[in-house]
Formats: structure tokens, C-alpha cells, sequence
């Protein structure tokens, strides 16, 4: 059974775990709002669940509290970072908004990252373009758990991909999804519920399909976005290796397997091409293509036909993307954010480590 938690309370507690490990108090805060924002959309895989895995990072020196984020090559338009080795919950805000201020200043701004770490949810980091009438694109490559279609080697991350698009009345339409039939982060949701994953989302190390949630844990992988070759697996591996190389060849930083990983109990990767976890961002200015109020309007008439299209008998309406999140969000500041026993323990762990309450 989950108990709540005011979103306050969680932010304040992460907020004090990211000055304990030495972070400034404007870069503890952006890597709290970040990390909670997982929570507060209903991605409690990327939440304050993977608190203790960003700290065990830094214990071992695979991330820097307080990084120095620097521009190594530019145009107008474009921008490489180098992250410095920082959580990617500071690294990504600080790069999405180089490419704000590059679109800006000339319509549009992309930023490829190397050096960097995990950034929590892709969503919130393109969410970031909306404030300006912008469109925002975000997406990062990580550590191989992923099989291309036919394999039995894992070589892709789970490389999530996120567009933020404004509207005008309506909630913008946000798409936030990972690029295989299901995030790593929800097979650890359900190991701590001990329940098993659906058909089509993972396979064992000798390529047989399997419903253990450990079954990564145990030599075998996750499975690209369809499953199999005959529900469209091989496009989520295009989908995967896409983001893989925009994130990581493009930038400099790591791709394929030699992506680190995210526990830090994992040795890192031989001979590895790059740098870091890397990172893709886009920033996209509406009135450099069309007026953005006419945008807007004809963004609520989209969301607005969707949502009223006919659905099979008995089935529930279209769902427009980011329209859960939104319902989600408003109900957890209000109510409360659910956390489980096992997080709730591993927390109060947490907090007796670094001398902190929890």
C-alpha cells in the first residue's frame, strides 16, 4: 500500500540530499524540481525512486555536484556542450535553454550534449520551449539494455524521445516515450511489487520470451518498441538508434553499448568512443513558421477533434498526449505524491546516510 507525500516535502527532502553531496543551492533545487517532476506526471520510475541511485554516483565519482557546463563548438543555431561529467539533472535544463536562446535569436536552436548523465524524464526538459511559444524536443541515449530486432546482444538504451507542443486553451501536447515497449524503470516498479511484465517486454539472455521482471537483472534484455519483427519491433529500433546517434555520435559523447550505466555497481564499459551519457535538444520558435496565436488555435481544434473522435464500443475516449500527466499533476499537488514501502524505506535509509530526516 502507497502513502502520500506533499510534493513540498519531497522536493525539500531531495532538494537537502543534492546540498548534502555538495551541490550549490540553485543546482540542488533545478536537479529536485527535475527529479520530482517524474512524480508529479506519474512517472514514479524516473522519481524520487532513483534518489539514491544519483547519490551512489556521485559516491563513487562517475558524477560532479557542481559541473561547469561549457560551450566547445557553435553556430548561430547549434551548440555542442560539455557537461563536465554533472548530473544530468543540472546538465540537460542548462543545454535546453542554450537552444531557447538560440531559437531566440534565429528560430530555432539545437543542442547536442556529451559528458553528461542521466537527466530523469525527457518530458520535462522539452515542456521547458513552451513558455515561449516554442516547440520543444528532448532526448538522451543510455545504458544498453535493449536488443536490436533479432539479437540477443544488448546494444540500445531505452533512448526516450519528448516533443512539448503549445496550445491555447487546451493543455499543450506533450509525447514523452521511450523508444522500447516499456522503460526500464517500470521492471523496478514492478520488482518491488513482485508482479511480472507483460507479454512482449522483455526477453531471456537466449533470446526466448519472458514475463520476469528481473529478467534483465538476469542476463537478458529489453525488447524494442512492438515486441517482435511482427508487431513493428524493427521500427522502434530505428526509433532507438536514432536517438542514439543524435545523442551520442553527434555530440561525442558514448553510444551503443558503451553507453555507462546507471547503477553504480556496474563497472563502466571497455574502450569506450566518448564521453558521458549524451543528450539531443531542440528548441523551435512557432512565429518563424506562422503567427503563434493561429498555431495555438489550430492546435486547440486538433486536440479538440481528437478528443471527440469515435471510439470502439465500450472503450474510453482518445487520450490526448500529456493529457494523463496533466490530470495526474493537478491531483498530486493537491493530494499528495503515492510512494510504496520499498521506496519509502530505501528514503529513510537514505536520509540516515547524510544525516537527514526523512
Amino acid at each position: 500500500m502507497a502513502l502520500l507525500y506533499p510534493y513540498e516535502q519531497l522536493f525539500s527532502f531531495s532538494k537537502n540530499i543534492f546540498l548534502k553531496i555538495g551541490c550549490t543551492e540553485a543546482n540542488a533545487a533545478s536537479a529536485a524540481k527535475v527529479l520530482l517532476s517524474a512524480d508529479l506526471r506519474g512517472v514514479d520510475s524516473h522519481g524520487i525512486a532513483r534518489l539514491s541511485g544519483y547519490t551512489r554516483l556521485w559516491q563513487v565519482n562517475r558524477v560532479k555536484a557542481n559541473p561547469i557546463i561549457s560551450i566547445v563548438h557553435e553556430t548561430p543555431s547549434t551548440a555542442t556542450v560539455d557537461g563536465d561529467k554533472g548530473l544530468g539533472l543540472i546538465v540537460a535544463p542548462a543545454a535546453m535553454q542554450i537552444a531557447i536562446n538560440k531559437a531566440k535569436n534565429v528560430g530555432t536552436g539545437w543542442v547536442s550534449v556529451k559528458n553528461s548523465n542521466h537527466f530523469g524524464i525527457a518530458g520535462i526538459h522539452a515542456m521547458m520551449a513552451l513558455e515561449h511559444d516554442m516547440i520543444g524536443i528532448a532526448m538522451t541515449n543510455a545504458s544498453p539494455l535493449v536488443v536490436p530486432t533479432f539479437s540477443v546482444e544488448r546494444l540500445l538504451g531505452t533512448n526516450p524521445i519528448a516533443v512539448a507542443i503549445p496550445a491555447g486553451i487546451e493543455a499543450p501536447f506533450v509525447a514523452d516515450f521511450a523508444t522500447t515497449t516499456a522503460a526500464n524503470g517500470k521492471l523496478e516498479m514492478l520488482l518491488r511489487k513482485n508482479m511480472e511484465t507483460p507479454s512482449g517486454w522483455v526477453q531471456t539472455k537466449n533470446g526466448a520470451s519472458s514475463t520476469d521482471a528481473a529478467e534483465v537483472k538476469n542476463g537478458g534484455a529489453l525488447l524494442p518498441l512492438g515486441g517482435d519483427k511482427d508487431h513493428g519491433s524493427h521500427k522502434g529500433y530505428m526509433l532507438g538508434s536514432i536517438v542514439d546517434i543524435f545523442s551520442g555520435i553527434l555530440s561525442g559523447a558514448n553510444y551503443g553499448p558503451w553507453v555507462p550505466p546507471f547503477p553504480a555497481y556496474l563497472s563502466m564499459p571497455e574502450n569506450m568512443p566518448g564521453e558521458g551519457i549524451g543528450h539531443f535538444f531542440g528548441a523551435m520558435r512557432i512565429d518563424a513558421f506562422r503567427p503563434a496565436i493561429d498555431f495555438k488555435t489550430h492546435m486547440d481544434r486538433w486536440i479538440q477533434r481528437f478528443r471527440s473522435a469515435k471510439t470502439v464500443a465500450g472503450q474510453q475516449k482518445v487520450i490526448i498526449p500529456g493529457e494523463p500527466e496533466t490530470a495526474i499533476e493537478i491531483e498530486r499537488l493537491n493530494e499528495g505524491i503515492p510512494l510504496i514501502e520499498s521506496v519509502i524505506k530505501d528514503l529513510q535509509e537514505l536520509g540516515e546516510k547524510f544525516g537527514l530526516s526523512f
